[in-house]
């Protein structure tokens, strides 16, 4: 299949990206680079640099690589710039996947896979989190993809599209071959920061909570390797290419891991015995969530393969120690020009 791939020069995206080409599918990628990393896509495959809400451009993207289907990971999704910034969140995550599925309208490209977030489920009283749960967001950034997911399912009902949307928690890791990883403008994730402390570049690492009711009193969170993410993504793909009806999946590790031990492998893989400093717990900040993949492993045959605890660190260990400063040099980025 031809794939334009939204949102392809960011961490997951470009996992995905690799898990496509390895799959043997076309990948064109569309990515404004305003948090992507053009080096993070391989230097053959196509890249258009703009926005989703340039809809002639995206229309043009489309008809020159008779794109087949779409996978869509453009969005914003740093949950406390969320709750500052909303009007930013709903104008990229909600306006900008209008114009997308407007112009996949026009194209006749019916078929989308939309990186969702188990986000949309809010604060759940069980787990783990099952698809048949209520959707309950309780942040900005969860609500907005609730809202694409009520505006895919209009639009099947409408205009016939199919479409799969793969809800989880935390990506972690990196590529096995070490040549991507996870490299944020702003880091937010327990993972990296982790490893920044051990490089040296924080002085310590900040726990906040530490009496939480889990076994060692601090939260529990689902973490999937990236490579597993990619992987659903391009299953979800080949289930609508085959004819499957559109469907959401969660993807999660079922059992979680506590911040104490992600701090503690950390450690241990590292071999260096940095600062940790607790501090008191985050308002909003829920003990345990876990989702289950039961669904998509029934279902799609999806299986995570490298995301016990050991295998994330270590393959995200080896991409910052190799790669301090992140991605290095731009590459130069090709891109289609709308016409006036």
């Amino acid at each position: 299949m031809n794939v334009l791939v939204t949102g392809g020069a960011g961490y997951i995206g470009s996992h995905t990206v690799q898990e496509l080409l390895r799959s043997k599918h076309h990948v064109v990628v569309y990515d404004n680079f305003l948090r992507g990393h053009a080096e993070a896509i391989p230097k053959d495959v196509p890249a258009v640099g703009a926005s989703i809400h340039n809809k002639d451009l995206l229309a043009m993207t489309m008809r020159a690589f008779q794109i087949d289907a779409v996978v869509h990971f453009a969005a914003e999704s740093i949950v406390s710039e969320s709750m500052i910034q909303p009007s930013s969140c709903y104008h990229t995550n909600v306006a900008g996947t209008l114009a997308l599925l407007d112009v996949m309208k026009a194209c006749g490209v019916c078929k989308i896979v939309f990186s969702s977030t188990a986000a949309v489920y809010g604060d759940p009283a069980v787990w783990p989190i099952t698809e048949d749960m209520a959707l309950a967001p309780t942040n900005v950034y969860g609500q907005t993809k609730w809202v694409v997911e009520r505006m895919l399912a209009d639009f099947s009902r409408a205009y016939r599209h199919k479409y799969v949307s793969l809800r989880y928690f935390n990506a972690a890791g990196a590529s096995k071959d070490g040549s991507i990883g996870e490299d944020h403008r702003q880091e937010t994730h327990l993972i990296p920061l982790v490893l920044q402390t051990a490089l040296g570049d924080r002085e310590f690492i900040e726990i906040f909570g530490a009496d939480y009711p889990t076994p060692d009193g601090t939260c529990i969170r689902d973490y999937i390797h990236v490579d597993d993410l990619a992987r659903a993504h391009v299953l979800a793909l080949d289930h609508l290419e085959a004819g499957g009806s559109s469907r959401a999946y969660n993807l999660g590790s079922e059992s979680g891991f506590s911040v104490r031990e992600i701090v503690r492998k950390a450690k241990q893989i590292t071999k260096v015995d940095f600062d940790v400093h607790e501090s008191p717990r985050r308002a909003g900040d829920p003990a345990v969530l876990i989702a289950s993949s039961t669904r998509i492993k029934d279902e799609l045959g999806w299986k995570p393969l490298c995301s016990d605890l050991n295998t994330i660190i270590t393959t995200a260990w080896r991409w910052h120690k190799n790669h301090p400063n992140g991605f290095g040099q731009k590459q130069e980025v090709s891109q289609l020009r709308a016409s006036s």
